[in-house]
């Protein structure tokens, strides 16, 4: 798909092709968003999908977690005219920080931290990132943000897999992502599908 292209319909998750091809190969379950983020229809009706479940909900902060989900988070923010505070990877921040170990989708363990002075107590968080896989990056965030007093308003993703992980996180949160569930099988690991 051409980067200036708009189809005519609009349905959700229309610009989800802009992800493919996928040119790694089947270890590589996810699309890479960087197309997606160049469109500029594509970025603004991606970001109105996400927070569509959200109208009317209270936000005080958008957190995006490092690093694609710093992309699509400050544009969510920017939409919900919040701030917006970035969860990164261990070793990045020059300041107190509260950290939280996790595994990520490739199975290493990582630790994930955040500023102490960023989330007070009963804020409301929306957390935003590239795709949910297994859920082990998301769920740290959660507990960092829950660690410090926060409360979760919500997850949003491009997309969430059918994962166990992914799973747990949308019984206990509200969740929003950008992929019809005609092309969820698609999406979810190691089934890309995209040609």
């Amino acid at each position: 798909m051409d980067l200036s292209h708009v189809p005519a319909a609009h349905e959700k998750g229309w610009y989800l092709a802009l992800m493919a091809p996928n040119t790694k190969g089947p270890n590589y379950a996810w699309l890479d968003p960087s197309r997606l983020y160049c469109h500029p229809q594509a970025l603004q009706d991606c970001v109105a999908d996400l927070l569509q479940p959200f109208q009317g909900d209270p936000i005080d902060l958008v957190a995006g977690i490092d690093a694609m989900g710093f992309i699509l988070g400050a544009a969510v923010a920017v939409a919900l005219r919040k701030g917006f505070l970035a969860i990164r990877k261990a070793g990045h921040l020059c300041v107190e920080t509260l950290s939280e170990p996790y595994t990520d989708y490739s199975g290493r363990e990582k630790v994930m931290e955040v500023r102490t002075d960023t989330v007070s107590p009963g804020l409301r968080v929306l957390l935003v990132d590239q795709w949910v896989e297994t859920g082990g990056t998301m769920r740290a965030a959660i507990r960092l943000v829950e660690r410090l007093g926060g409360v979760v308003a919500g997850v949003a993703a491009v997309c969430m897999e059918d994962s166990e992980g992914a799973r747990w996180i949308r019984e206990r949160y509200k969740c929003a992502h950008c992929v019809p569930p005609r092309l969820q099988p698609r999406f979810d690991r190691h089934q890309t599908g995209w040609e």
